[in-house]
């Protein structure tokens, strides 16, 4: 059996979807569904499972130590806005909660996969290198990213990083976000914007050596990332912190203009600026190195920016269908 916490999120039912491709469907999903009208439950709808516990029971079930054979835990279950001020909280479930799975899995021999993140990585003056050695040195700039590296140190110092797997997101998009709100993906709201207006706002650059639109992400599309964590699944013996990046950065720009391509329509791009509590912790450029994990034997090329737009656009969010079932392509 799997257990798959945060398995309603985005990452996280996206996994699940994976999974019952390969025809696996013996999944514990840990999840807290919210309010109904935000549709998360809906990520689940099409998809096959076991059965669905809360976060809180899955909290008593790690403390009882009640819990079936477990073949692997995978651990997207966090806080993921990196706008949330309540360091507490972000303790709490982001570093605290996952030691204790964490503790859970190394103690019974569960292998144990993770999200990590790219926010760790700060403005990236430090460099996206994702050696454990390097970890020290980074300095995140949001409370969000301080928790996740929290995380990785700990897991580190504690040795769990020989046999888990920690994975550095990078700027991921694609179907089942639509519940994310304002944490959405660029691509899910410049379609709805170009739908509602024709028009697509983006920030300004606060920056003489970037231009407006210029700034830089590297933008992976969510089934390159469900397809690597599969690859680690089926690989126990692969342990460390990994880039989950194309290594390619693309504009913003880039990523909008792929936006009115997938939907047949002329650009139309309007910048604003960007809000003063956003200024002074806004990452202006990520890339990923992505040969750590290329050394490890994957070697699957990534889908291409305009490629993968097009896919989540076309036969998803123009389907007005913007999430997995066990019939998505």
């Amino acid at each position: 059996m799997i257990v798959l916490t945060g398995g309603a999120g985005f990452i996280g039912s996206a996994m699940l979807w994976e999974l019952n491709r390969e025809g696996i469907d013996d999944v514990i999903v840990v999840d807290d569904l919210e309010d109904a009208a935000a549709g998360k439950w809906k990520n689940l709808s099409g998809l096959r499972f076991r059965d669905i516990i809360s976060i809180d029971g899955f909290h008593a079930l790690l403390s009882d130590g009640n819990l079936p054979d477990i073949r692997a835990v995978i651990h997207m279950g966090a806080i993921s806005a990196t706008t949330e001020t309540d360091a507490d909280l972000l303790l709490e479930r982001n570093y605290r909660y996952s030691r204790m799975i964490a503790s859970f899995c190394a103690e019974k021999n569960i292998r144990f996969i993770y999200a990590s993140s790219a926010a760790t990585y700060g403005d990236g003056s430090r460099g996206y290198l994702d050696e454990e050695e390097n970890l020290y040195s980074l300095r995140p700039m949001n409370m969000y990213g301080y928790s996740k590296q929290l995380f990785d140190l700990w897991a580190l110092r504690q040795g769990v990083l020989e046999n888990a797997a920690g994975l550095k997101f990078f700027n991921v998009y694609g179907p089942n976000e639509y519940h994310k709100g304002d944490m959405s993906s660029v691509v899910y709201k410049a379609f709805h914007q170009i739908r509602e207006s024709g028009t697509v706002k983006l920030f300004r650059s606060h920056r003489d050596d970037f231009e407006d639109g210029g700034q830089l992400r590297d933008f992976i599309y969510v089934k390159d990332c469900t397809a690597a964590m599969l690859w680690l699944l089926e690989h126990p013996d692969v342990g460390g912190l990994f880039n989950i990046g194309t290594g390619t950065a693309r504009t913003f720009s880039d990523l909008v203009r792929a936006t009115y391509a997938a939907m047949d329509k002329e650009p139309a791009i309007t910048y604003i600026p960007m809000p003063e509590h956003l200024r002074n912790t806004y990452q202006y450029f990520t890339q990923a190195e992505t040969g750590k994990l290329k050394a490890y034997g994957y070697t699957p090329p990534t889908t291409s920016l305009e490629d993968g737009v097009r896919d989540y656009v076309c036969n998803y969010l123009m389907t007005d269908t913007p999430y997995f079932d066990h019939q998505s392509p």
